[in-house]
């Protein structure tokens, strides 16, 4: 067998993903930003999200994803689900979510997203992937 060291809280990532005050740091370019609620696979990580596709997975060393979650979550696959970030026509954000395809499958609100369904998601939408639940943090905070 393999030995698997955990090393909690040390990011090999960019250090936007730190604890100092993250959510003021990803929310910088205005596009919003995910929230990976801290569980037994990994430290809460708020990732920056840009318009266009934000293909959200496992980290690995040279995958190419734009949203990288650091974890020892099993279940999440590489390439597990994406949000595409847009524009509708009174220039507000629009999230739209979808499966990757992945494995274990993307639930918004216990619900799965089905093959081909895309889901939209606005601030504080929560949906999982594998055993991590993420939380949507739009730039309008005036709800």
């Amino acid at each position: 067998g393999k030995n698997f060291g955990i090393r909690m809280g040390v990011s090999k990532l960019k250090n936007t993903q730190k604890e100092e005050n993250p959510d003021e740091q990803a929310n910088e370019k205005g596009c919003g930003s995910i929230v990976v609620i801290e569980n037994v696979f990994h430290y809460k990580q708020v990732i920056p999200l840009q318009m266009g596709d934000n293909v959200i997975g496992r980290y690995m060393k040279g995958s190419g994803i734009n949203c990288p979650i650091e974890t020892n979550d099993p279940s999440i696959d590489m390439t597990h689900c994406i949000i595409n970030v847009s524009k509708d026509k009174q220039g507000r954000l629009k999230y739209i979510l979808r499966d990757g395809p992945s494995y274990t499958g993307t639930f918004v609100d216990n619900v799965i997203l089905g093959d081909r369904e895309r889901r939209v998601i606005e601030d504080g939408s929560l949906f999982t992937i594998g055993a991590t639940s993420i939380i949507l943090r739009g730039t309008e905070g005036n709800e």
